[in-house]
């Protein structure tokens, strides 16, 4: 069990801590007595942990945000599934539970979601496109369409697959293990694509989509321990190449990306090489460092 009061450079160091056991991981439980505003959706992604101040906020990667603002009295304390709490549930604001992970806050006066703006997933910018996991052959060449006739030509493939006007049902962790199975530079100038490679990223969308509509966690690579090739997997080895996977922050709102810079070639410019250089594989704070060594999938890639 770790434990964080808000004085000093605690909020910050809740917040590595934080980030290192909860981000890439699935929501298995939420528990908010007092939340003002909409819960986040069980099984969607944990996508990134900030803090600023007394503030720390949670992001998931269907745009909700919780924020939490710790005041005097609030405190985030992060235990193993199935550990005794150290405080009484009855000053539980806040419980996340993620695989291996609950992380808990207690006493903090404010807390509440909100939703993430994002104008190319709303409704009122433009008719949305057809849904992935339902959508008929007419439907995915009309998504074929759309991607190839991308209004902006130099928008990034990565930005364009959460565009919802050009095909529905994609999301963050989709993105990223569409274009490692298409072997697509996550880069590319959406104009660069040939209508051939903007079919082959529907169709791998399509398939994946499909194929877990029923299943509680994401498989996008059953051979692949853990399921996902390169979601979640910053500094292990590429499976299909052996090279390190990096993560990167892209786009208006820095969502994460990752991505193999060794098997992901395919359109890859040389004026955006140094654009694909990779974030740190875990965070810079040191307390970060006393949770990575266990995460189930830094074992595996030490162990082979």
């Amino acid at each position: 069990m770790c434990c964080f009061v808000p004085d000093g450079d605690s909020i910050h160091r809740s917040g590595a801590v934080l980030r290192t056991a909860l981000v890439g991981r699935p929501l298995r439980r939420f528990d908010a007595p007092r939340l003002f505003g909409p819960p986040p959706t069980i099984g969607r992604l944990i996508e990134k942990v900030t803090s600023h101040g007394k503030h720390l906020e949670v992001a998931w990667d269907d745009g909700i945000i919780l924020h939490t603002h710790m005041r005097i009295s609030g405190s985030w304390q992060l235990y193993r599934v199935g550990e005794k709490w150290r405080k009484s549930t009855e000053h539980m604001r806040v419980a996340i539970e993620v695989p291996g992970w609950v992380a808990v806050c207690f006493d903090a006066p404010i807390v509440e979601t909100y939703r993430e703006y994002d104008q190319l997933r709303h409704p009122g910018f433009g008719r949305l496109a057809p849904d992935l996991c339902r959508a008929t052959d007419d439907e995915l060449f009309e998504c074929v369409r759309r991607v190839y006739e991308y209004d902006d030509p130099t928008c990034p493939i990565s930005e364009v697959l959460l565009d919802q006007h050009v095909a529905r049902g994609v999301g963050n962790v989709y993105r990223s293990e569409i274009l490692w199975a298409c072997e697509l530079s996550p880069l590319t100038p959406v104009g660069e694509l040939s209508f051939g490679d903007c079919r082959q990223v529907i169709n791998a969308a399509a398939r994946m989509l499909r194929a877990n509509q029923e299943r509680a966690y994401r498989v996008t690579a059953a051979e692949i321990p853990g399921g996902l090739a390169v979601y979640g997997r910053n500094g292990t080895r590429c499976a299909r190449c052996g090279d390190t996977v990096l993560v990167k922050r892209i786009g208006q709102f820095e969502r994460l990306l990752y991505f193999c810079p060794g098997c992901q070639p395919r359109h890859q410019q040389r004026g955006l090489q140094n654009d694909l250089v990779g974030e740190p594989e875990m965070d810079s704070h040191p307390a970060a460092a006393i949770f990575n060594a266990d995460l189930p999938w830094r074992r595996d890639s030490v162990t082979g």
